[in-house]
C-alpha cells in the first residue's frame, strides 16, 4: 500500500504576499485555525480547499503542496 505524505509552502507564500493566516482564511472561506493546522501538517485539506488556497496564493497546487510517496510493504 502507498501512503502519501505532504508538506506545504503556505507560510512562505503568505509571507511573499504579506498575508496573515486570518486574511488567507477569509479569502478561502475557512477559519484561521484551519490554515494554521494545514501549515503544521495537522490537517489534510480537501482538493477543493487546496485549489482555493493555491489560487489565493497565485500558485498551482504543486507549488503549494509538496507530495512525497511512501511505499510500505504489506
Amino acid at each position: 500500500m502507498e501512503n502519501i505524505n505532504f508538506s506545504t509552502r503556505i507560510k512562505e507564500l503568505r509571507a511573499r504576499y504579506n498575508l496573515t493566516q486570518e486574511q488567507l482564511a477569509s479569502m478561502v472561506d475557512v477559519r484561521r485555525e484551519t490554515i494554521g493546522h494545514i501549515e503544521k501538517n495537522k490537517y489534510n485539506p480537501s482538493l477543493a480547499l487546496a485549489y482555493k488556497i493555491s489560487r489565493a496564493l497565485k500558485s498551482n497546487i504543486e507549488e503549494v503542496f509538496i507530495f512525497e510517496d511512501e511505499v510500505t510493504e504489506e
